[in-house]
């Protein structure tokens, strides 16, 4: 029954997921991401880098920073972050310094993700779920990139 609820991961995930959609449609690395705190959605972003001429501007780090204006506090030790991909190693930096409780991403990002250098980036108590709708946002990013090289098929 888990499934059908509004507050389930894969709801929260699709959430995020239609976030990256809009990142595509802008010409973007299709990645979204959305923060919950008690069950509600309080910031949800995409990746925005070519928009705003900003390197920074990762969907987790625009949804970061709209949780603490929204929360007014610099810690989300009550939050858990939904994120199409697996947040790179800046990312993985910032969710540690707001010592987030939960990260819960898709697809794995086996090139730029945090993981790659080490699994220890985020801070040691937060949790980390990964797989939700992974083959769904591993698709919108492979097919992005096939786009961006003219191989739309």
């Amino acid at each position: 029954m888990s499934d059908l609820s509004i507050y389930s991961d894969d709801h929260f995930m699709k959430l995020a997921f239609f976030e990256a959609e809009k990142a595509f449609e802008d010409g973007e690395i299709p990645v979204g991401a959305v923060v919950v705190c008690q069950n509600r959605v309080i910031a949800k972003a995409y990746n925005q880098v070519q928009k705003l001429n900003d390197v920074t501007a990762h969907a987790e780090m625009l949804a970061i920073t709209a949780a603490q204006n929204f929360l007014g506090s610099k810690y989300l030790d009550e939050c858990t972050l939904y994120v199409t991909l697996e947040p790179c190693v800046m990312c993985g930096g910032a969710l540690y310094w707001s010592q987030i409780k939960k990260v819960v991403f898709g697809a794995r990002d086996e090139s730029r993700g945090y993981q790659r250098l080490s699994e220890n980036i985020l801070h040691p108590k937060t949790e980390i779920m990964n797989g939700i709708m992974e083959q769904e946002c591993s698709e919108l990013v492979k097919s992005f990139f096939r786009k961006m090289r003219g191989n739309d098929s």
